[in-house]
Protein backbone atom coordinates (compact mmCIF):
# COMPACT_ATOMS: atom_id res chain seq x y z
CA UNK A 1 0.00 0.00 0.00
CA UNK A 2 2.78 2.41 0.91
CA UNK A 3 4.58 1.62 -2.34
CA UNK A 4 1.53 2.39 -4.48
CA UNK A 5 0.92 5.66 -2.62
CA UNK A 6 4.58 6.58 -3.11
CA UNK A 7 4.39 5.87 -6.84
CA UNK A 8 1.22 7.93 -7.22
CA UNK A 9 2.71 10.79 -5.21
CA UNK A 10 5.93 10.77 -7.25
CA UNK A 11 3.95 10.65 -10.48
CA UNK A 12 1.93 13.69 -9.46
CA UNK A 13 4.90 15.65 -8.19
CA UNK A 14 7.15 14.81 -11.11
CA UNK A 15 4.40 14.98 -13.72
CA UNK A 16 5.16 11.47 -14.92
CA UNK A 17 2.39 9.89 -16.92
CA UNK A 18 1.44 6.23 -16.70
CA UNK A 19 2.62 5.83 -20.29
CA UNK A 20 6.13 6.94 -19.28
CA UNK A 21 6.13 4.46 -16.39
CA UNK A 22 5.04 1.69 -18.72
CA UNK A 23 7.76 2.62 -21.22
CA UNK A 24 10.40 2.69 -18.47
CA UNK A 25 9.34 -0.73 -17.16
CA UNK A 26 9.25 -2.17 -20.68
CA UNK A 27 12.77 -0.86 -21.37
CA UNK A 28 13.97 -2.27 -18.05
CA UNK A 29 12.57 -5.70 -18.91
CA UNK A 30 14.15 -5.64 -22.35
CA UNK A 31 17.43 -4.44 -20.84
CA UNK A 32 17.38 -7.32 -18.35
CA UNK A 33 16.95 -9.73 -21.28
CA UNK A 34 19.92 -8.11 -23.04
CA UNK A 35 22.03 -8.60 -19.92
CA UNK A 36 20.95 -12.24 -19.66
CA UNK A 37 21.76 -12.82 -23.35
CA UNK A 38 25.28 -11.41 -22.90
CA UNK A 39 25.79 -13.58 -19.80
CA UNK A 40 24.53 -16.68 -21.64
CA UNK A 41 26.77 -15.94 -24.61
CA UNK A 42 29.75 -15.49 -22.29
CA UNK A 43 29.10 -18.88 -20.68
CA UNK A 44 28.59 -20.54 -24.06
CA UNK A 45 31.70 -18.99 -25.62
CA UNK A 46 33.86 -19.90 -22.61
CA UNK A 47 36.61 -17.83 -24.22
CA UNK A 48 39.58 -16.71 -22.17
CA UNK A 49 39.84 -12.92 -21.91
CA UNK A 50 36.32 -12.22 -23.23
CA UNK A 51 34.79 -11.32 -19.86
CA UNK A 52 35.12 -7.53 -20.27
CA UNK A 53 33.72 -7.67 -23.80
CA UNK A 54 30.55 -9.42 -22.63
CA UNK A 55 30.20 -6.99 -19.71
CA UNK A 56 30.43 -4.03 -22.09
CA UNK A 57 28.15 -5.63 -24.70
CA UNK A 58 25.39 -6.47 -22.24
CA UNK A 59 25.40 -2.96 -20.79
CA UNK A 60 25.59 -1.40 -24.27
CA UNK A 61 22.63 -3.38 -25.59
CA UNK A 62 20.55 -2.71 -22.48
CA UNK A 63 21.29 1.02 -22.40
CA UNK A 64 20.28 1.39 -26.05
CA UNK A 65 16.75 0.45 -24.97
CA UNK A 66 16.43 3.78 -23.15
CA UNK A 67 16.53 5.01 -19.55
CA UNK A 68 14.83 1.87 -18.25
CA UNK A 69 17.37 -0.37 -19.94
CA UNK A 70 20.28 1.69 -18.64
CA UNK A 71 18.80 1.50 -15.14
CA UNK A 72 18.39 -2.28 -15.37
CA UNK A 73 21.96 -2.66 -16.64
CA UNK A 74 23.36 -0.64 -13.73
CA UNK A 75 21.32 -2.49 -11.11
CA UNK A 76 22.21 -5.92 -12.51
CA UNK A 77 25.90 -5.05 -12.97
CA UNK A 78 26.22 -3.63 -9.46
CA UNK A 79 24.38 -6.60 -7.92
CA UNK A 80 26.61 -9.06 -9.77
CA UNK A 81 29.83 -7.39 -8.66
CA UNK A 82 28.64 -7.01 -5.06
CA UNK A 83 27.51 -10.65 -4.91
CA UNK A 84 30.90 -11.74 -6.22
CA UNK A 85 32.63 -9.85 -3.40
CA UNK A 86 30.42 -11.54 -0.80
CA UNK A 87 30.95 -15.05 -2.18
CA UNK A 88 34.72 -14.50 -2.13
CA UNK A 89 34.52 -14.11 1.65
CA UNK A 90 33.26 -17.69 2.03
CA UNK A 91 35.88 -19.32 -0.15
CA UNK A 92 39.38 -20.33 0.77
CA UNK A 93 41.34 -17.31 -0.34
CA UNK A 94 40.07 -15.53 -3.41
CA UNK A 95 38.17 -16.83 -6.42
CA UNK A 96 40.57 -15.03 -8.73
CA UNK A 97 38.08 -12.22 -9.15
CA UNK A 98 39.58 -9.76 -6.73
CA UNK A 99 38.93 -6.08 -6.22
CA UNK A 100 41.03 -5.09 -9.25
CA UNK A 101 39.06 -7.44 -11.50
CA UNK A 102 35.81 -6.10 -10.09
CA UNK A 103 36.89 -2.52 -10.83
CA UNK A 104 37.84 -3.53 -14.38
CA UNK A 105 34.43 -5.22 -14.83
CA UNK A 106 32.68 -2.07 -13.61
CA UNK A 107 34.74 0.06 -16.01
CA UNK A 108 33.65 -2.20 -18.89
CA UNK A 109 30.05 -1.97 -17.66
CA UNK A 110 30.19 1.83 -17.64
CA UNK A 111 31.89 1.87 -21.04
CA UNK A 112 28.98 -0.06 -22.54
CA UNK A 113 26.27 1.91 -20.73
CA UNK A 114 27.76 5.18 -21.96
CA UNK A 115 27.22 4.08 -25.57
CA UNK A 116 30.84 3.39 -26.43
CA UNK A 117 31.62 0.47 -28.74
CA UNK A 118 31.91 -2.78 -26.75
CA UNK A 119 34.23 -4.17 -29.41
CA UNK A 120 36.96 -2.15 -27.71
CA UNK A 121 37.16 -5.11 -25.28
CA UNK A 122 36.69 -7.86 -27.88
CA UNK A 123 39.56 -10.36 -27.73
CA UNK A 124 41.21 -11.60 -30.90
CA UNK A 125 39.85 -14.92 -32.07
CA UNK A 126 36.43 -14.64 -30.42
CA UNK A 127 34.02 -16.23 -32.92
CA UNK A 128 31.99 -13.78 -35.02
CA UNK A 129 28.81 -15.33 -33.58
CA UNK A 130 29.36 -13.14 -30.51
Amino acid sequence: MKLSIGIIFCSLVLGVSSREWFTFLKEAGQGAKDMWRAYSDMREANYKGADKYFHARGNYDAARRGPGGAWAAKVISDARENAQRVTDLFKFGDSGHGAADSRADQAANEWGRSGKDPNHFRPRGLPDKY
